[in-house]
């Protein structure tokens, strides 16, 4: 489960970086990448979701 967490926190601070440079500089390619990093993110939380119900039983 601690992988999957290191997994989920790269993945979001891809995702803020790319987001902010969307939206400070106008950077479409990097929206792009946020859209992306977005769709792994929902990804990785539900997987999150699910191991952590496991473990609570």
């Amino acid at each position: 489960m601690k992988e999957l967490v290191a997994k989920i926190n790269a993945t979001y601070a891809e995702f803020a970086k790319n987001a902010e440079a969307q939206v400070v500089k106008g950077n479409k390619a990097a929206g792009a990448r946020a859209r992306k990093a977005a769709l792994a993110l929902m990804k990785d939380l539900k997987e999150f979701r699910k191991v952590s119900v496991e473990a609570g039983k």
